[in-house]
């Protein structure tokens, strides 16, 4: 089984610990803290009733399975224990309503300076651009807040959508992979990777 990421260059421990630090002090993905917060157990029922939709949970192979309210706290409660690790977060995004629109699941590996970015929206919130302009905040806010070197991404090889995406921001097409879910199943998967240089200089930061 191929693991992520396939880019390793160890860091030094005062780096690798900063990460730590940083992942374990976020409480909001991106400049607007408004936008997202850290999912909490309570959210486990409404968090189950968002991703009951096929159409949210059917591409994503991280989610536990089978999918119940009891899974999906237990899922929260992990992210929590990652989080004080420094090794993953889990953020919810609510509208305007008080609902869930959307999910941030971020997966951390201090030792290399990477990490990997899943989650979804609503479909009603997709298109217009707003996942593009939303994922490229969270990968510029990866890089500046959390202080990776490195972005490693994955999706099925009918997912056009994120392929397109990720294409279109700057990552690097790495292969493909054998993916696998939470029951055991397997998928197979593409990787793309960017470094923090390769961000910088696609969207002319300084």
């Amino acid at each position: 089984m191929t693991r992520i990421p396939l880019t390793r260059n160890p860091v030094p421990e005062a780096k690798a610990a900063a990460i730590r630090a940083a992942v374990a002090g976020a409480t909001s993905l991106g400049p607007d803290s408004g936008a997202s917060r850290l999912a909490a157990l309570e959210d486990a029922a409404a968090f189950h009733e968002f991703l009951g939709d096929p159409q949210i949970h059917a591409p994503i192979y991280t989610l536990p399975r089978p999918l119940t309210v009891d899974s999906v706290r237990a899922f929260i409660a992990d992210h929590v224990a990652q989080r004080e690790r420094g090794t993953g977060l889990l953020f919810l995004t609510i509208d305007e309503q008080g609902r869930i629109s959307g999910y941030s699941d971020l997966c951390i590996w201090p030792e290399w300076a990477a990490g990997e970015l899943g989650g979804a929206l609503h479909p009603d919130r997709q298109g217009q651009r707003r996942g593009v302009e939303g994922a490229r905040q969270s990968f510029a806010w990866m890089f500046d807040t959390l202080g990776l070197d490195l972005i490693c991404e994955t999706a099925s090889l009918d997912n056009h959508r994120t392929a397109h995406l990720l294409d279109g921001l700057g990552f690097s097409r790495m292969g493909e992979i054998v993916s696998q879910r939470a029951d055991g199943t397997t998928r197979p998967s593409l990787v793309w990777e960017i470094t923090r240089e390769q961000w910088r200089k696609k969207h002319l930061l300084p």
